[in-house]
């Protein structure tokens, strides 16, 4: 493993740590009854932010509370992402290409199931509404976006990455270029 390598991968890893410390996404709820707006916070542990307000609102249509002990996936988070960060740092001190790939693949699936875990919360809780609740709009549901804005009822809903979802994706391109990127490998300039 060059220099250049080991110096990405030993970047890469040190952001990704920034999760334990910044919330990695967050929902957005704005209205004109909320100039403010309304937020959610997603952190590798649990969850804060506006959640009363959010709660107080959900149940008028019946969505269940949002509740950070409901989310098994809290618990053991840490722990996935912190063995996965130390196999960035072991590639880097043993100059390993083989445990960079299994970093780089482990982050791919870590990302992919996460997405996947995400979304089904958004869509389990925007769509298992209680029939009895006061506000029912025929055909209507109330899932966030999985990225980026919808306009739900009178809210406009936003789900975006925050810091620590920014460092941990700037990481994981380091890690990328640390595997893909050939230096000196430029087409040659013809006479």
């Amino acid at each position: 493993m060059k220099s250049l390598t080991r110096i990405l991968v030993i970047i890469g890893a040190t952001l990704m740590l920034g999760a334990y410390f910044l919330p990695l996404w967050h929902i957005l709820l704005d209205a004109p009854q909320y100039p403010e707006g309304l937020e959610m916070k997603i952190l590798l542990n649990g969850l804060s932010g506006n959640i009363a307000q959010i709660n107080g609102l959900n149940h008028y249509i019946g969505m269940k509370f949002i509740v950070a002990d409901d989310f098994k996936e809290f618990k053991f988070l840490p722990y996935v992402f912190g063995g996965l960060t130390m196999i960035g740092f072991a590639a880097a001190i043993a100059k390993s290409r083989k445990l960079l790939w299994t970093w780089f693949i482990g982050l791919c699936l870590f990302a992919i199931i996460g997405f996947s875990d995400f979304y089904m919360w958004e869509y389990n809780y925007g769509h298992k509404l209680n029939p009895h609740a006061a506000i029912k709009v025929e055909g209507m549901n109330y899932q966030p976006p999985l990225f980026g804005y919808k306009q739900l009822l009178n809210f406009t809903a936003g789900s975006l990455p925050d810091k620590g979802g920014i460092l941990v994706g700037l990481g994981g391109v380091l890690v990328a270029a640390a595997l893909f990127y050939k230096p000196g490998l430029s087409p040659k300039k013809s006479k």
